[in-house]
């Protein structure tokens, strides 16, 4: 990790950030509209979880980079569509750790999701904010502008605000450095609980209910014809497809057999807040 003493050193000493960002240094792969994000990223974020606490107290960083973000639309449209993907993506997770930092600490307003769930914030999904030249919610990112794109790995990049999300990672998504990094977000989904649990004791695979959500995405870009899974369903086929290439070996094996039942499991709504710990 670029700043791994940094990140240590945010359960030390909170006022010591603005002091330990002058030693930020970017990837050169970083453009310079993202590389405020980048480095927010970088000194706030640790194996997906956020230190909400110490971005709450110096946020203007963030908020001046939310601006900055409405671009003109003549601009955003030069863009290759690799940017404008790593745009979005970027756009979307900035704009949920500015949700949860301006009602943090979550009051808990309904039983129905964890005490400081994202999910206790009234209509965050659907607030407006401006970004390359128009007005746009956060709904409208997930549901109308990303499925444009037709690329499905997309979806794992979100960072929901929540355990249950792809992982946030420590670096904002750019254009030359996309593909790399959905390749990892593939790669590494087999290994994180949250993505998969596969369970050979009861043959049972389960599997994050994000790509349920985004079903029609999914199926269309990895329903691949493999006859020894032809029974399956089309959703089935298309994870199978898509964890093919992070399966270990004894995997591979289990999936081969085919007598396993895919199943959904909950979406974990929790927080992924750093300030009280590593959450499993």
């Amino acid at each position: 990790m670029r700043t791994l003493a940094l990140i240590l050193a945010l359960c030390v000493s909170g006022p010591m950030l603005g002091a330990r960002a002058l030693q930020y240094t970017p990837d050169p792969g970083t453009e310079l509209l993202h590389r405020p994000l980048d480095q927010i990223l970088d000194i706030n974020v640790r194996d997906g979880l956020v230190y909400y606490r110490a971005l709450k107290s110096e946020r203007g960083r963030l908020d001046r980079y939310i601006v900055s973000l409405n671009v003109p639309a003549a601009t955003y449209q030069s863009w290759s569509k690799v940017r404008q993907m790593a745009f979005w993506v970027d756009t979307y997770n900035a704009v949920i750790l500015q949700t949860v930092i301006n009602h943090y600490p979550i009051r808990s307003r309904s039983t129905s999701y964890p005490a400081n769930s994202i999910r206790q914030i009234p209509g965050y999904e659907q607030a407006a904010f401006r970004a390359a030249g128009r007005a746009v919610t956060l709904e409208q990112i997930e549901k109308t502008i990303l499925p444009e794109f037709k690329e499905p790995r997309l979806y794992l990049a979100l960072g929901r605000g929540a355990v249950g999300s792809g992982r946030l990672r420590s670096e904002a998504y750019t254009g030359d450095r996309l593909e790399k990094q959905l390749a990892n977000l593939q790669q590494e989904f087999v290994t994180d609980r949250q993505m998969v649990r596969i369970d050979r004791m009861t043959n049972q695979m389960s599997i994050t209910p994000i790509l349920s959500w985004r079903e029609r995405e999914f199926v269309a870009a990895y329903d691949k014809a493999d006859p020894a899974f032809a029974e399956r369903s089309p959703i089935e086929r298309a994870i199978l497809t898509f964890l093919k290439p992070g399966l270990l070996p004894l995997e591979k094996e289990f999936v081969q057999q085919n007598a396993f039942k895919v199943v959904f499991h909950e979406f974990d709504w929790r927080l992924n807040d750093l300030t009280g710990g590593r959450i499993e």
